[in-house]
This record gives C-alpha cells, sequence and structure tokens, in this order.
C-alpha cells in the first residue's frame, strides 16, 4: 500500500474536488440576494456533472485495484460506478425537487450545499480502505441527512422527524463505532484489505470477533432501515419535505451498500459463515414487516418508505448468500431500485402544488383521466418495484432469488418470492386507484417541462432496461471481483 505521497492523494481528487467546490458555492450563495437563488442551484448540477467527470477523468487501471492515503482509501471499479450513479441520482433529485421547493419557499442554497456534503460522505465510503474511513463517511452522510429532514422550519413535523432520526442514528453510529473498536482489539487492524488476510479460520469462532461483528452489523442494519431497526423510515420519510424524502430515498442506499460490502464481504469474507445467517434473518424480517405493514397504509411516502423497507431486505439477501453472484446480484438491486424511488417520489412531487402535498393514495384517484400518460408512467414504476415482467425489478428479484438458490438456501428463497406476491398487492392498489376510481379533485399535474421530461425518461427506463437485463447485469459483474 502507498504512502502520503502525491500519487496516494490523487487518488482522492474526486473528493478533494467535490469539496473545494463545495466551499466555494456556500461562498457565492452567501452574497446572493434572493432572486437570483438559482445560481447556486445551476452551481450545484455543474458541481455534479464536473465531479462525475473528475471521477472518470481519474479512473485508473479498470480491473485493478488503487490503495492510497496510508492504504485507508481505495479506488476500484465499484467506487467509480457507485460514485458515478450518486452523481446521476443527486442530479435528478435537484431537477425533480426544484419546483416544489421554490413552491414552498424552500428553494435555497442550504439545501443543495447539504445535499452535496451528503454527496461527499457516499464518495467517502464508495472508497474507503480502512474501518476508520468509512466511520467518516457514514458520519458525514449522517449528519447531512439529519439536517436535511429539518430544512422546513416552519414544520413541527419535520423538526420532530428530525429529532427522532437524529437519537436512534446517534444510537446507531455508537454501535459502528463500538464494533469497530471490538474488531481492532481482536485484530489490530483497522484495514480493510489486513482484514480479509488477517481473519483466518483461528478467529472465526472469536467470542469477541464475532460480538464485534454483530454490533457493527446492528448498525449497518440500522442505516439501511432494516428489521428491526427499522422504525425510523415511515417516520422520517412521512415527516420530512417530499423533495428531501426523494434524497432521503435513493442515493443513500449507494452508500449503504458500498458500506455493508466493503466491510463483510471485503474485509470479513473470510468469517462469512459466521454472519451470513445473521444478515439473512435480517432480510427476511425486513421482507416480511414491509410487505405486511405496507398493506395498511394510506398515506403513499409511508407506503413507500416500507416498500423500501422491504426492497432494502432483497439487497441483505444478496450479501447474505455469501456468493459473488449474490453480491452481484445485490449490486444490480440496489441500483434499480434507486431508479425507481426516485421515479416514484418524482410522482408524488408532480401531483403536489403550494399547500397540498398529494402524500394520500386517494390523491392519485382519477389521475388516469386527468394525466393519461403519467398515470401510465406511474403504472410503470409500480409493476416494476412490484418485481412484474418485462420490467427491470422483476429481474432484480430473480437475480437475486438465484443467487440465493445457488448458495443452498431455496427455503429462503421460497419465503421472500411468498412475501413479494403479498407486497405486490400495495402496488396495484396504487394503479387501480388511478385508472378505476373516480377523481376527488380536478387537480392536474403541476411540475415544468425538466421535471416532466426527466420522469417520463425515468420510467420508460424501468421497461427499457428490463429487454437489457442480462447485458446490465455482464456490466455491473466487472465491478465485483
Amino acid at each position: 500500500m502507498s504512502s502520503m505521497s502525491l500519487a496516494g492523494i490523487a487518488i482522492a481528487m474526486p473528493e478533494i474536488y467535490l469539496l473545494g467546490a463545495i466551499s466555494l458555492l456556500l461562498l457565492v450563495d452567501l452574497f446572493l440576494p434572493e432572486r437570483l437563488r438559482q445560481v447556486t442551484y445551476i452551481g450545484a448540477l455543474g458541481t455534479l456533472v464536473l465531479t462525475a467527470y473528475v471521477v472518470a477523468l481519474s479512473a485508473g487501471s479498470f480491473g485493478g485495484r488503487e490503495y492510497g492515503l496510508s492504504g485507508m482509501y481505495v479506488r476500484d471499479d465499484l467506487a467509480r460506478l457507485l460514485k458515478l450513479v450518486t452523481c446521476a441520482t443527486v442530479a435528478a433529485t435537484f431537477l425533480y425537487g426544484r419546483d416544489y421547493l421554490i413552491a414552498r419557499g424552500l428553494f435555497k442554497g442550504e439545501f443543495f450545499v447539504i445535499s452535496l456534503l451528503a454527496v461527499l460522505g457516499i464518495f467517502v465510503m464508495a472508497s474507503a480502505g480502512s474501518l476508520l474511513t468509512m466511520y467518516l463517511g457514514i458520519e458525514i452522510l449522517a449528519l447531512s441527512q439529519y439536517t436535511l429532514v429539518a430544512f422546513d422550519r416552519e414544520s413541527p413535523v419535520a423538526a420532530e422527524s428530525a429529532m427522532k432520526y437524529f437519537v436512534l442514528g446517534a444510537i446507531a453510529s455508537g454501535m459502528i463505532l463500538y464494533g469497530i473498536s471490538i474488531i481492532y482489539g481482536v485484530t489490530g487492524t483497522f484495514s480493510l484489505g489486513e482484514l480479509s488476510v488477517g481473519v483466518t479460520a483461528d478467529l472465526v469462532h472469536n467470542v469477541g470477533l464475532l460480538f464485534g461483528v454483530a454490533f457493527l452489523l446492528a448498525g449497518i442494519a440500522f442505516k439501511f432501515g432494516a428489521v428491526p431497526f427499522h422504525m425510523w423510515v415511515p417516520d422520517v420519510y412521512h415527516g420530512a419535505p417530499t423533495a428531501v424524502t426523494l434524497f432521503l430515498g435513493a442515493a443513500p442506499k449507494l452508500a449503504y451498500f458500498a458500506l455493508i460490502f466493503r466491510v463483510l464481504a471485503q474485509g470479513l469474507g473470510g468469517m462469512s459463515g459466521a454472519w451470513d445467517g445473521m444478515v439473512t434473518v435480517l432480510a427476511l424480517l425486513s421482507i416480511g414487516l414491509g410487505s405486511l405493514v405496507g398493506l395498511s397504509q394510506t398515506n403513499i411516502k409511508r407506503l413507500l418508505a416500507y416498500s423500501t423497507i422491504a426492497n432494502v431486505g432483497f439487497v441483505l439477501l444478496g450479501i447474505g448468500a455469501g456468493t459473488p453472484d449474490g453480491y452481484r446480484a445485490a449490486l444490480f438491486y440496489t441500483i434499480t431500485y434507486v431508479l425507481m424511488a426516485l421515479g416514484s417520489f418524482a410522482t408524488i412531487i408532480l401531483l403536489s402544488r403550494k399547500g397540498f402535498e398529494s402524500d394520500r393514495i386517494d390523491d392519485f384517484k382519477g389521475l388516469a383521466r386527468s394525466s393519461p400518460w403519467f398515470a401510465w408512467m406511474m403504472l410503470f414504476l409500480m409493476m416494476s418495484t412490484a418485481g412484474i415482467p418485462p420490467f427491470v425489478g422483476f429481474f432484480s428479484k430473480l437475480y437475486v432469488l438465484q443467487a440465493v438458490v445457488g448458495a443452498g438456501h431455496p427455503w429462503v428463497a421460497g419465503i421472500a418470492l411468498v412475501f413479494s406476491v403479498i407486497a405486490a398487492f400495495y402496488y396495484l392498489k396504487i394503479v387501480k386507484v388511478m385508472f378505476f376510481d373516480e377523481p376527488e379533485t380536478d387537480a392536474v399535474v403541476s411540475g415544468g417541462p425538466a421535471l416532466r421530461f426527466l420522469l417520463s425518461l425515468n420510467a420508460l427506463a424501468t421497461l427499457a432496461l428490463g429487454f437489457t437485463s442480462t447485458a446490465l447485469l455482464a456490466a455491473i459483474a466487472h465491478t465485483i471481483r
């Protein structure tokens, strides 16, 4: 591993550039009058585009892995992919949320700066080569998320959600830090590379190490929103402004995939027999609770929160398989779920207007009459999330279940399949409301042409990617070796 040389620092060039751009954007926004707030918005989008360019420019060799900053930072195909998808996801979040924020007086520079800081946290987690680097990324992302949830200072519901999220998140961070300290005490290293070599058969049954992994996994499960650490997800998704919920429901999932893959599969892969059972239990609990409790929801943001919990279960199921096929399927699922979550929450924004959040399922009644095009777009998104062919969501679930069966756990795949069929009911309920119920209001969709075009592209992509899922999986497979 390289030392603190210029070459080692250059590996972190995307993060260095992003931090510099955030600082400059914050300084510029400080002196901007309210009527020129668009400058910050355009600057934030430009920052994401240029950051993606820097990521691609500093790619290094494909198929290899390079270390820098004394081994604390890593550059490989996985980090590159996660960073590029993050930039695209957050750029879409900004485009989707613009009109919503303007209508509610929340179109402020702080939203874009804090979101970019969250992107920095995701980048750090994607390239973490050490448990300490990973923890630094976790906290950068977490503190940004707490602030975003409380962004609407006039909303007591948002403030309550942010406080709950902060308190529970602090406990989860403490669990992760305690787990890291135990692992260090047993192995004598924070480096994920050294852990992957040092965790030998002699340490697999070490009680101290098992305790450390258990605490670490509990904290990771909270960050994912997995059962039984899911209690914050519905309240935060419901209480936060929808533009913030859109961000929370998409980009951070990429970071948390990096977290669990780097730590468990890469760092502690030698003891997968000890943690794969724990991950599988978390996965089945999440799929089960998310599928069942979602049936009783009348608020679509809370319904999508329980949908998130169930879908996170499928990601964990792929990780729990403990095989390369399982890891690849989990990454494929994560990326495609981010695409579906973006479109689903953006549709809520499309139907919202000043003084009206459109967050009840009944608010979608009769959408096929007032706006048939976007009713079909929402249908595409719901069908994909439910896992119905030929949409990409079907293949996401299929690849995970195939990996689980291939790992020798067909009964686990069977349970997950049953709950997936149950969960399809609440997605179909939204479709039924849009196409067969009488509208309660005469409201039509709002939002500018950019939002409408991007949402249409987003929804159509769930169908198009279904037909190219094999090629997409093959491309993703190259990032996980």
